[in-house]
């Protein structure tokens, strides 16, 4: 079977259905509804799959509204392939319409196009091609659905509580070739003093610990008038955007990074860490302290080196470390969470368990344990088979710091969908899918399909 045919022949299916769950802005969203437990719009993308599922023939069953699958095929064993349909907040920066699905240019525009919509829609368009060419299953498929994949994976944590682990399985949420090693992801939480809070009446940068957050902002006890030409010229030599605004109290600031994806800090602007920078010799008290622990931590640092945290190894890797929410409320708060993405073999607890600052105190949030799977599995020589013969090229074995589906599962990597090379626009303004290459990686998972699931 030529699948790269058939997904060219598929095209604007393929499209069409990814513009159709462009449109959905499926952002977390815990209002208590029990109907939709992370949001109505989450909920309308997973009822969206579970729709088509049916539609073409496909055993469906919804968890809970949280996640669902479609299976197709016989078998005593299973194959799991996991995608997500919830994405981060759009940001600021965008040039399109982040739910509009613009195409131009061979790309196809919209939050969640490469993380996680875009290969979801490929997997499930391969999934179809595989099922529609009428070969015998040897063991059946599983599209499973998650809802909860950006903030925290509860979805599956839910999911497997009852449903089926499979004996194998693929998340198409990271890089071609294959993943076959996930670094481990720990939400450490930093809070300090706000009582004597100074000249900082209030600070908020970021939403999500895994993403580099775009915009920060600070409410003063200080006259704008004062603050508006050094701020200005602060944002000219970082070369950033900004704004002074006068207000009631004295002065907000408010400054625009760039965002990325926290696995790697350095491919975005922390705005948090810029204006804790600025307002290091502005203000006092415990507004002082905090963002002097921000300047002092973070600025110039992502590896953790001043935290006494730095480790590294050769499968996988640096440990890095996002400050990716921070928070200050004279009298209430002040908190740093960051995402710390440590290496295969990093010994966290003895790391961790010595790790302390004078008058901070330091609360491991979660963790999520490293996850790897074995080079020499025929489980990963397939799959290799597989992207070689569509892809013309090695199929060489990778290490990431992102955290996808695949450390959920007993046997499990991450298998695409970006092509070495390519840029990383996940949690970015104007995210984009490059076209032929989601038709090429809907023709390299009909092929790992077949290969798993009919020879």
């Amino acid at each position: 079977m030529d699948w790269q045919q058939e997904a060219e022949r598929r095209k604007e299916e393929l499209l069409s259905e990814l513009q159709e769950l462009i449109a959905i802005p499926s952002v977390l969203s815990e209002d208590g509804n029990p109907g939709a437990p992370y949001g109505k719009e989450v909920r309308q993308a997973l009822d969206w799959f579970l729709e088509k599922g049916d539609l073409a023939g496909f055993k469906v069953k919804n968890i809970d509204n949280v996640a669902g699958h479609l299976e197709t095929g016989e078998g005593r064993e299973l194959l799991g392939i996991l995608g997500h349909v919830d994405v981060v907040p759009a940001g600021d920066g965008w040039t399109k319409d982040p739910y509009g699905g613009e195409i131009a240019d061979g790309k196809l525009f919209g939050r969640g196009a490469i993380d996680d919509k875009g290969p979801t829609i490929a997997a499930w368009m391969a999934l179809k091609m595989v099922k529609d060419a009428g070969f015998e299953f040897k063991r059946r498929v599983r599209l499973i659905i998650g809802t909860d994949e950006e903030s925290g994976f509860r979805c599956v944590e839910r999911y497997f509580q009852t449903e089926e682990m499979p004996d194998i399985g693929f998340a198409p949420d990271a890089d071609f070739p294959i993943i076959n090693a996930e670094k481990g992801i720990a939400d450490i939480k930093y809070t300090l003093g706000s009582e004597d809070s100074g000249e900082l009446l209030e600070f908020t940068s970021g939403e999500r610990t895994n993403m580099v957050p775009d915009r920060a902002e600070a409410r003063l006890a200080l006259d704008c008038s004062e603050m508006d030409a050094a701020f200005r010229e602060f944002c000219g030599t970082e070369k950033v955007r900004g704004d002074c605004m006068p207000d009631a109290d004295g002065v907000i600031l408010t400054l625009y990074g760039k965002s990325a994806h926290a696995m790697e800090p350095d491919a975005g602007i922390n705005a948090g860490i810029l204006l804790a920078k600025f307002l290091q010799d502005k203000v006092s008290g415990d507004g002082a302290e905090f963002v002097h622990f921000i300047d002092h931590y973070f600025s110039g640092d992502s590896r953790g080196r001043k935290l006494g945290l730095s480790f590294s190894d050769e499968a996988s890797g640096d440990t890095t470390f996002n400050a990716g929410i921070m928070r200050f409320k004279a009298g209430e708060r002040a908190d740093v969470r960051v995402s710390m993405r440590y290496s295969v073999s990093c010994p966290f607890d003895g790391l961790m368990a010595g790790h302390q600052i004078d008058g901070i105190e330091v609360e491991i949030l979660s963790n999520s344990l490293p996850h790897h799977v074995d080079a020499a599995d025929p489980f990963i020589q397939t799959l290799q088979q597989a992207y070689e013969k569509q892809a013309g090229e090695p199929a060489d074995l990778l290490a990431i710091g992102g955290g996808t589906y695949a450390r959920v599962l007993d046997k499990g990597v991450a298998f695409g969908m970006l092509f070495p090379g390519e840029p990383d626009v996940a949690h970015q303004a104007d995210e984009f899918v490059d076209i032929d290459n989601l038709v090429k990686a809907t023709a390299i998972y009909a092929e790992a399909i077949y290969q798993l699931a009919c020879k």
